[in-house]
């Protein structure tokens, strides 16, 4: 199996660029932090991670993020081999984005929770829009059920 998941932040503005066939693609570049900090060590250290999207995903990321925004991608990890200029064969490893979501607030601040509800991603469901009036989690009270003794009473 073959999927990528990453959070992180854009190291600059992204660019889309189009293929010979008129085909939409994005390469970019995300600083992912490491989960640990080394001990001495005032900041964490990041991986920069190289990524590249296509067509609907590349236009949907060139439009809604910047540099230093947060976002959050999946897909898959893709390697592809090549010659440089002096003749010597490179492999190079990227993760193909197959989903971009949002990770901030419009105004760019951490919401502390999954800041796309109502926000447009592709590739994913749409989500409702966020309702501060309508709890996100249950309030029943414990007496507020009834045990099923018996298989034959459940409804499936």
């Amino acid at each position: 199996m073959n999927s990528v998941c990453l959070l992180g932040r854009l190291t600059a503005d992204p660019e889309l660029r189009q293929t010979q066939s008129q085909i939409p693609v994005l390469s970019f570049t995300i600083a992912v932090d490491r989960a640990f900090q080394p001990k001495g060590q005032e900041q964490r250290q990041a991986d920069f991670i190289n990524l590249v999207a296509w067509r609907q995903t590349a236009e949907f990321i060139s439009r809604y993020f910047h540099k230093g925004q947060r976002i959050a991608v999946q897909g898959s990890l893709q390697s592809r081999q090549y010659t440089d200029k002096e003749g010597n064969k490179r492999t190079a490893y990227e993760v193909v984005v197959d989903n971009a979501f949002f990770c901030e607030a419009k105004s760019g601040g951490n919401t502390g929770y999954n800041a796309g509800y109502g926000a447009p991603s592709f590739g994913a469901p749409q989500q409702p829009a966020y309702n501060e009036s309508r709890p996100a989690f249950s309030t029943a009270a414990a007496g507020d059920f009834e045990e099923i003794v018996a298989d034959e009473d459940l409804p499936f």
